[in-house]
């Protein structure tokens, strides 16, 4: 017999044509270690000279030959190697193609929407979301055009009409109620499920109202990069080191892990570079979500980003033409607008505001929300200093105990009573410019609020709206302890308003000086807001060029310095 050359061994497997295996399973192939022969049984009977040598070797169970003839060990493991290597490229096939089945759209790119708002477009009810006339939305068919269309809502938004889109917040509707809260956040729902890459905006103004608490249940375990918007607006000289490192140490207190902290302004560029730098860096062809609540600046943060980078990506220099409407007011984006912003792979989603029903826009009337977007960098008042009032209209006069038994009014929205403070202590306010503050005898307060709310304590702007006003219905004892009268005690902020910086000692108000070393060392004040409004009681922000002088940088281990985020300005 003449001796196998090694081509034998390694030629494909091969049977002839009437000797069928009956079941053939590719997902439960069994591949064993140990040479196991194979033996195929047929309807018809051959015998072994009948069918070729390798055939005949494959179907019988005796030996291979004898003495030289017969395979070697070598042979045998290059056989099972074989089998190994084509098992496992099968089932790396099958899974590819569940994987694939699997995968579900984002979104929904079938439909075409307003790239304003991203609201669905649709030619039938006039006073909603997304419509368009019949003519013109045919007529952009046709050149598939529909994702250069503007529905009529944006159309007045833009030109500064305060349409609202979103109810259900315990708010006072100033149009048609389109599109509940709950249902903004559904269409978010979908994220905690995907691979993206998340900028997280938070509004420096109103940090505690517009941070989400609960911002994991959205993202999921994807990456975030935290913007804080519009510190263009903070007082004049201040320190963004002193307020980069507070606000990293509120997210550490928060115990979110995010990539970075970036501090910017989208109306003067500040910190965007910096922003679509790390963007680039980190999002590795994933698509990029701006998640933030509503009215904290994402589509005015995403014209600036796209102004940014379309220097040097010319897909973002295209998609400015067609970027989200701005306005002020909340739920102005009503679904996820796509932006092909990357030339290198992966989307820029902008998405709806998530509505928290506890800041101040959710129940002052459509009208008066350009009321509570400062627009200027803001001025802290200080009281005492602002306008004091009394029944007869005679500005009033400080005693020698300073604040205790006053009720201060920030605009129609806040009051707070001055239960217990030592005399030299100070409120700052900063918030927008166009509420009034004034201050009134405590035992007087009610009967002030309800005369002069609409007319001089605005908003609610006007006596039809104050008549429509339900009133300062949350009540909130707070005692305020602090360890040096020389700083801050703390901050009180108001959802979607501002904050009110309260100061122990204010040497300039001319007070004779209290003994701080005796007693304890502790405020009390009473604030009113309406319902569902919340107030966070927080350590001072350090704003101003006092800020610098008072703020004290906490020491870190060498642990925290490596976990801690890092800031950019």
């Amino acid at each position: 017999m003449a001796l196998k050359t090694p081509s034998t061994f390694l030629s494909p497997l091969s049977l002839p044509k009437h000797y069928t295996l009956s079941i053939f399973n590719p997902v439960s192939l069994n591949i064993y270690r140990k040479s196991t022969p194979l033996s195929c049984k047929s309807t018809h009977s051959h015998s072994p000279s009948q069918l070729p040598l390798s055939d005949t070797k494959l179907l019988s169970s005796e030996p291979e030959g004898t003495g030289a003839a017969s395979p070697t060990r070598g042979d045998r493991f290059l056989e099972r190697q074989q089998a190994d290597e084509a098992a496992k490229l099968l089932i790396k096939e099958i899974k590819k193609t569940k994987k694939k089945a699997k995968k579900v759209l984002k979104v929904n790119t079938a439909t075409a929407c307003c790239y304003g708002c991203g609201a669905p477009l649709q030619t039938s009810e006039v006073d909603a979301p997304g419509y368009v006339d019949m003519d013109t939305y045919e007529l952009k068919k046709k050149h598939h055009q529909l994702r250069t269309i503007l529905c009529g809502r944006c159309r007045l938004l833009s030109h500064g009409h305060m349409i609202t889109a979103v109810g259900g917040n315990g708010g006072y509707s100033g149009g048609k109620q389109f599109v509940s809260a709950d249902e903004l956040r559904e269409k978010l729902s979908h994220l905690r499920h995907e691979k993206a890459l998340i900028v997280k905006l938070v509004d420096i103004v109103d940090f505690n109202g517009s941070f989400l608490s609960r911002v994991r249940d959205l993202a999921g375990a994807n990456p975030i990069i935290l913007v804080v918007t519009k510190v263009d607006l903070l007082p004049k000289g201040t320190d963004f080191n002193c307020v980069g490192d507070w606000v990293v140490e509120a997210i550490t207190k928060k115990k979110l892990n995010v990539l970075s902290v970036h501090l910017t302004s989208s109306k003067s560029l500040v910190g965007i570079a910096g922003v679509a730098s790390e963007i680039q860096k980190e999002k590795k062809g994933r698509d990029v979500y701006i998640l933030g609540s509503a009215n904290v600046g994402k589509s005015a943060f995403i014209s600036a980003l796209l102004k940014m980078m379309a220097q040097r990506d010319p897909a973002a220099a295209a998609a400015q033409k067609y970027k989200p409407i701005q306005s002020a007011v909340p739920g102005t984006t009503l679904g996820p607008i796509q932006i092909d912003a990357f030339l290198g792979g992966g989307k820029l989603y902008d998405t709806p505001g998530v509505h928290l029903h506890h800041r101040q826009a959710a129940v002052v009337h459509s009208e008066d929300l350009p009321i509570l977007a400062p627009q200027s960098r803001l001025r802290g008042q200080s009281f005492p200093g602002c306008q004091v009032s009394s029944k007869n209209g005679m500005a009033g006069k400080f005693n020698s105990n300073g604040l205790n038994g006053f009720s201060i009014f920030w605009g129609g929205l806040v009051r707070i009573d001055v239960l217990k403070v030592f005399p030299e202590t100070c409120l700052t306010f900063y918030g927008p410019k166009k509420l009034p503050i004034h201050a009134v005898p405590t035992h007087e307060a009610d009967e002030f609020y309800k005369k002069e709310l609409g007319v001089l304590l605005t908003p609610p702007t006007g006596k039809d709206r104050a008549g429509e006003w339900r009133g300062l219905e949350t009540v909130q004892q707070l005692q305020i302890n602090f360890e040096d009268a020389e700083r801050p005690a703390s901050d009180v902020a108001i959802s979607g308003l501002g904050w009110i910086t309260i100061e122990p000692r204010r040497e300039s108000l001319g007070i004779s000086e209290s003994n701080f070393a005796e007693g304890t060392k502790e405020l009390h004040i009473a604030v009113h807001v309406p319902k569902p409004v919340e107030i966070f009681v927080r350590p001072s922000i350090p704003v101003g060029k006092a800020g610098a002088e008072w703020y004290q940088y906490r020491e870190l281990t060498e642990k925290e310095e490596e976990i801690r985020p890092k800031w950019y300005f």
